[in-house]
């Protein structure tokens, strides 16, 4: 190889070093539900929470805006999945109280409309807002911004993210008071594995961002749009960040879902 032909691989390499320095990085993505979790005849949902396990989540941010305002700030391609999901019936749900029943709510749902209703491809989506935006959040931003302060007395770690224990889902054996459809397994885990969907609400984060800034947890020191941005990267695996809440519940609603509080 020339010297000429040398110096422009090298700079091809920059380049493409470059251009990898530069491109988004994605959180982790969800597992797709496997088949023993979902109804038999759950076709579409088994579609969508396949395509929903293959799209990415961007978690990089460094800082981000009050208002967001370009589809590439919040997970467009996963919340517009979502929106043409073509099963149902299909159900949004208004949370934003933590420490309320909303999780259990669901579950309840989704028992009856499969087991009940006869409607494998049930689809129920948590649109969360509020304080229940804070169960979205993995314990290590719980823990670096002592999280349990706006928590509430009830919660001193995220206990709805806990893999919850017990026999692995049958079924033929729904009925069953310990088994993986009864309260034992009412958690954010256990009900992605269902099919459902949780979403967050960047304004909730926006506005958990300017507590921190102010109440004394804020241990880097850092400005409300970083604030924003690391507790943004920080949601747990499956998350549809949307640009807010009760503004994505309208997009749901003219797409049929029915709203729920």
């Amino acid at each position: 190889m020339n010297s000429t032909q040398t110096r422009r691989h090298v700079l091809a390499g920059i380049g493409f070093a470059a251009a990898a320095a530069a491109a988004p990085s994605f959180g982790a993505r969800a597992e797709a539900p496997s088949a023993r979790w979902l109804p038999d005849g759950a076709g579409a949902l088994r579609e969508l929470t396949e395509r929903l396990a293959s799209l990415p989540r961007r978690r990089d941010f460094r800082s981000v805006p009050m208002i967001l305002d370009d589809p590439s700030q919040w997970d467009h391609e996963a919340l517009q999945a979502v929106i043409a999901y073509r099963g149902g019936p299909k159900q949004a749900w208004d949370n934003t109280d933590l420490g309320g029943a909303w999780l259990n709510l669901m579950r309840n749902a989704l028992n009856a409309q499969v087991w009940s209703f006869r409607h494998p491809d049930f689809l129920a989506v948590s649109v969360t807002h509020g304080s229940a935006d804070l169960a979205l959040l993995d314990q290590a931003m719980w823990d670096k911004y002592q999280l349990a302060k706006l928590a509430g007395g009830g919660f001193q770690s995220n206990t709805l993210i806990a893999e919850p224990q017990g026999p692995a889902p049958d079924l033929r054996d729904h009925q069953n008071p310990q088994g993986a459809y009864s309260s034992r397994f009412t958690s954010i885990p256990a009900l992605q594995r269902r099919g459902v969907v949780f979403m967050a609400c960047h304004n909730a984060l926006w506005e958990t961002a300017s507590k921190l800034a102010t109440m004394g947890t804020n241990p880097d020191t850092a400005d409300v749009p970083a604030l924003a941005a690391e507790l943004t990267n920080h949601l747990v695996p499956g998350v549809i960040l949307t640009p807010g809440a009760v503004g994505t519940l309208p997009e749901l609603q003219q797409a049929g879902f029915h709203y729920a509080k």
